[in-house]
């Protein structure tokens, strides 16, 4: 039976719910507000109450909502061409190359260009195999990839693994940052040590500089590649364009997403010459490299570089963190905060889930990393003012117990 909405006619925020309950997979948990738009770092929902964003779609909105620079590059590129495969040449993504290539570790100045995190994980574990000729992975406990098949075997968690078992064989699961432990499983069977520099999904926990030295080291002797997963770390977020530059480690592949093009899906492999020359036509992506959401990503990166974002996410990150940790000695709930530029977490001596919906309740959207946490992940245009204001509302909701 039809729903009636379909000509796009505007819905009352009940009848989106409604409708949207109806007919999605069901895969999702969703909170009851229908967000209608957003400006920096501030959403309202469809009946005009306005929050403080650190969910950001889960850090994509790096550059907040509706940037002028992103919002007329997408106009712009709409208006002219929205298809251009890649036995093609383009404008708008010969321009991300380039930005990407002044923005990245030096030396990983190729790229295979996605839709997703999940796609730039799996084309790094294709590039692995396609390359080393080996097919085991090294990979860490708590570590998230992503839902397909492969980047699913990488990760750790097994409420997502169990479903869909048997997953693919030839991966292991070490403990993070225990540098001997890790330098032991990489063998010379090894094809890729896959690793988050900031484990998101797992509550953002911070690599030692020491456990990713090791793996490089580590990578090195054996011939294996170190491939950093920075889907949710990289473009700023921690306070360099990726973390590796806040580690001083090169990786030989690093795979982002997530804030690469300001909201846009797409999803980016870089390289470098460690890893050989790729076989043409061995790994394609029908949508990888379009002109939209290629132009999207130029404009995003051009921006977190010119007005020198990742700088500011270390300064701010760095007061707030301190502000948190203080926040933490005064409030009995708090077991921890941890955290990396504008990647922050506070872990509960409790469930996080109602401690989320009193934040909402008070004008901050949050959102968890694990049963436990609070995490936030605010885009790097947020003022210092709104950073308080979160601090404000966190104040409240954690001097409840339990919060009202």
């Amino acid at each position: 039976m039809s729903d009636g909405h379909a000509s796009g006619a505007a819905m009352e925020p009940g009848t989106v719910i409604s409708v949207e309950t109806r007919h999605s997979s069901g895969f999702h948990h969703k909170r009851p507000i229908v967000l209608a738009g957003g400006e920096g770092a501030v959403v309202w929902d469809a009946q005009g109450r306005r929050y403080i964003d650190c969910d950001t779609g889960h850090g994509l909105a790096i550059l907040g909502h509706g940037h002028p620079a992103v919002t007329a590059a997408i106009k712009a590129q709409a208006e002219k061409l929205l298809t251009c495969g890649e036995s093609f040449y383009s404008e708008p993504r010969a321009r991300l190359y380039a930005e990407l290539a002044a923005a990245m570790p030096a030396g990983l100045d190729r790229f295979f260009l996605c839709n997703s995190g999940t796609e730039a994980v799996e084309g790094a574990l294709k590039l692995a195999r396609l390359t080393t000729g080996r097919s085991r992975v090294v990979a860490f406990r708590g570590g998230f990839h992503g839902r397909t098949f492969g980047s699913l075997s990488a990760t750790w968690n097994p409420r997502y693994r169990e479903p869909f078992a048997p997953l693919l064989d030839g991966f292991a699961h070490v403990p993070f940052n225990d540098a001997e432990a890790a330098a032991a499983a990489v063998t010379p069977e090894v094809g890729a040590v896959l690793v988050e520099p900031v484990q998101g999904e797992g509550g953002i926990h911070v690599a030692t500089g020491g456990f990713l030295a090791r793996l490089r080291e580590a990578c090195d002797s054996t011939g294996a590649l170190l491939v950093f997963d920075e889907v949710q770390t990289g473009v700023g977020r921690t306070g360099a364009f990726v973390a590796a530059q806040r580690f001083g480690v090169t990786p030989d592949v690093i795979c982002l997403a997530k804030g690469l093009a300001g909201g846009v899906p797409i999803g980016a492999v870089a390289f470098g010459e460690r890893v050989g020359e790729v076989p043409r036509g061995a790994h394609a992506s029908t949508f990888g490299g379009n002109p939209l959401a290629a132009a999207a990503a130029a404009a995003t990166v051009a921006i977190v570089r010119k007005d020198r974002l990742a700088e500011r996410a270390a300064e701010l990150g760095e007061r707030f963190l301190g502000m948190m940790r203080q926040l933490a000695g005064e409030a009995r709930v708090v077991r921890e905060v941890r955290g990396l530029g504008l990647m922050i977490a506070m872990d509960l001596k409790t469930r996080s889930a109602r401690y989320l919906q009193a934040l909402q309740d008070r004008g901050v959207l949050a959102l968890a990393a694990g049963p436990t946490v609070v995490r936030l992940l605010p885009p790097l245009v947020i003022t210092w003012e709104q950073l308080e204001a979160v601090r404000d509302a966190l104040a409240l909701v954690l001097m409840e117990d339990p919060p009202q």
